[in-house]
């Protein structure tokens, strides 16, 4: 099922002169769901063969199942879960779990809406007397790393340490050695080294102590699982670190854009507040933070459509043209808060489904209602923003706003 215009489609998405709108492209890639590379590489595009192989027993999160090993920064240490598969994966999301949420800790994220909405009313205090705001860097970045910095039990006063390492292993997520310089994946490696010492410090101080975080909580848990070993919390809050903010920044300020983009709907949000569930869920279809999962491995031959992936394959995972499918949404370039039936893969699907998806979920809720409540007539400086390198973790590097 492969097509000679589909190399250069995927080449044109992954160029950063696409970044402000690959859709056109997307569907382009969608006329071969199921399309094999020059590199021997498979890219899936449709929103039916994308949530079939998510929920795939045969689809393999763990570099060790390439027949050809691959650049991958965190290989070279101990992975996080969700570079795992079962049942080692479910083990550690388990023990992680059990202090993050149900059936354990049921009301963590629910318990934290009044401690987000005096974050983001500080925020937004914080933009009296600007006169231009710049989204990203006064609000949806400081935003989420308080939050997870809270969660975690690490200093907030770290960031300017921590963020240097963060920005090098984002920007090495989609390295290809045949157009990226060498420099990007040793920056990516010797981050992911800083970062996990780093964490390994904070560890240290947690044994045998008490405390509510979540380092110190899964440094001290005997539960029905036993424990995590040193370098398994390491890796879990390394995860956790980058996930837990990365992906939010994009999501609140794609959101932003796309309410300023879309004036009725954000005059209809100021009047209606509850109409920011469905359309944060609207948000995760229309204009997703993660638009693609950049591999995954095949653990034996897998069926897709009409092809046959052979086993050790390196496979791509378009998620956010999967959400613009017409053959799964009704006008998928439209954005309709009201929209139904909303089975969107902005968190993925299947046993890696996002782990922080609740907290991401009432942080964009909390954040645009405010933002959409107190900002007075606000505009865009300049459309389209200028866009992070990134096309797997997709979203405006900054977002300059006026208003009044």
């Amino acid at each position: 099922m492969t097509t000679t215009e589909t190399p250069d489609t995927l080449r044109r998405i992954l160029d950063y002169s696409s970044r402000a709108d690959p859709y056109p492209l997307y569907a382009e890639l969608r006329k071969t769901p199921v399309a094999l590379q020059e590199d021997g590489s498979y890219v899936i595009s449709t929103y039916r063969e994308l949530a079939g192989i998510l929920h795939d027993p045969h689809l393999s999160s763990d570099v060790r199942n390439l027949s050809h090993p691959m650049a991958a920064v965190e290989g070279r240490t101990t992975p996080s879960f969700i570079n795992l598969d079962p049942p080692e994966h479910d083990r550690l999301r388990r023990l992680a779990m059990r202090h993050f949420g149900p059936p354990h800790t049921p009301g963590l994220v629910s318990g934290m809406e009044p401690d987000l909405t005096a974050i983001v009313s500080g925020l937004i205090d914080g933009f009296a007397g600007k006169q231009q705001i710049d989204i990203v860097d006064d609000f949806a970045y400081p935003f989420p790393v308080t939050v997870i910095c809270h969660l975690l039990g690490v200093p907030r006063e770290d960031e300017p340490r921590f963020h240097v390492w963060v920005n090098a292993i984002i920007e090495s997520i989609d390295y290809n050695p045949k157009t990226d310089p060498q420099e990007k994946l040793d920056n990516g490696v010797q981050a992911t080294k800083d970062l996990r010492q780093y964490l390994g410090g904070l560890l240290e101080q947690r044994h045998g102590r008490p405390g509510d975080d979540l380092l110190t909580r899964l440094a001290n848990d005997d539960g029905p699982d036993g424990r995590m070993t040193d370098e398994e919390i390491i890796s879990t809050a390394n995860l956790l670190l980058i996930a837990g903010h990365e992906t939010t920044v994009n999501l609140i300020t794609n959101g932003m854009l796309t309410l300023l983009r879309h004036p009725h709907v954000l005059q209809r949000l100021r009047a209606e507040p509850d109409l920011v569930v469905p359309m944060v869920e609207e948000l995760l279809r229309y204009e997703p933070p993660v638009h693609i999962i950049p591999w995954r491995a095949a653990y034996s031959d897998i069926h897709v459509a009409d092809t046959v992936i052979p086993k050790g394959s390196q496979i791509m995972l378009m998620l956010a043209s999967g959400s613009r499918d017409p053959d799964r949404f009704d006008d998928p370039d439209r954005f309709d808060p009201d929209r139904r039936d909303n089975q969107h893969l902005g968190f993925g699907s299947g046993v890696h489904l996002c782990f922080g998806g609740p907290m991401a979920r009432l942080e964009t809720q909390i954040a645009l209602t405010e933002l959409v409540r107190r900002l007075d007539r606000p505009r865009l400086v300049a459309d389209p923003p200028p866009y992070r390198p990134s096309p797997v973790l997709r979203g405006p590097i900054h977002l300059l706003l006026e208003q009044g």
